[in-house]
């Protein structure tokens, strides 16, 4: 009888425990879950796009008032080139990323138009001038994520100057009469600093887009005769690792 009544005491333990076992389950199961949340990893990635380039600032005054003095018509148009390089994207928080690069970017700016020549006026010579800036940019950039992908940019940039040439082409009844080039480097500041902005949106396979302006913050002027700045739109294409 004892051993009988030990094993009725053992198997009620074990249906009591069973019962208190299923009982939590049934609570923790009826309360909300906490939601963990984690820090994607660094990645690297690959960037190339569009710049549309311009200058802003005193030189372009400059030369509209010489066309006006001298009765000639000259427009200034943006320089169209383009933009290569790399970038970091270290998450710091989640839906926020600090995103440092480094890039080879096309910038200046086009100067056409016609500024009469007495001896030539009568052939209605038209010329261009190009300005052909080549930078390093180095961009530092804070990346906010509204929602899924979509992103908003912004942040310093700190631009090197590689090589900056001015070309010259002057044309009359269809034929060139001048097409030469200058390196004027030494007359450029080497050091460009800007700030840049812009939005995005990053597809789940690593793909990017992204449109952004570049506002040059110094003068493009080595001497500072003449205060001119940069000026870029960029659009651009990427991949993620």
């Amino acid at each position: 009888m004892k051993k009988i009544f030990l094993l009725m005491a053992a198997g009620l333990g074990f249906m009591l425990n069973d019962a208190a076992a299923q009982s939590q389950n049934r609570y923790n199961s009826g309360r909300p879950q906490a939601q963990v949340t984690s820090v994607s990893p660094v990645r690297f990635g690959v960037r190339a796009g569009l710049n549309v380039a311009d200058w802003e600032g005193e030189t372009m005054q400059s030369v509209q008032d010489l066309a006006d003095r001298t009765n000639g018509t000259v427009a200034q148009r943006s320089r169209t080139g383009f933009h290569v390089g790399g970038y970091v994207s270290i998450p710091v928080l989640p839906g926020f990323e600090i995103e440092p690069g480094l890039q080879y970017s096309q910038k200046g700016t086009v100067l056409h138009g016609k500024i009469p020549v007495e001896e030539l006026d009568f052939l209605n010579t038209n010329v261009t001038i190009t300005n052909k800036a080549e930078y390093i940019d180095l961009p530092v950039l804070a990346k906010v994520y509204i929602g899924e992908g979509f992103h908003v940019f912004a942040g310093p940039q700190v631009s090197y100057l590689v090589s900056n040439k001015v070309k010259t082409q002057a044309g009359a009844l269809g034929f060139n009469a001048l097409n030469r080039e200058f390196d004027i480097k030494n007359q450029v500041r080497e050091v460009d600093v800007a700030v840049t902005g812009g939005l995005g949106y990053k597809f789940a396979s690593g793909f990017n887009i992204s449109a952004g302006y570049d506002y040059g913050l110094n003068t493009v002027d080595k001497n500072g005769s003449f205060d001119t700045f940069n000026r870029v739109v960029k659009a651009s294409i990427g991949y993620s690792f």
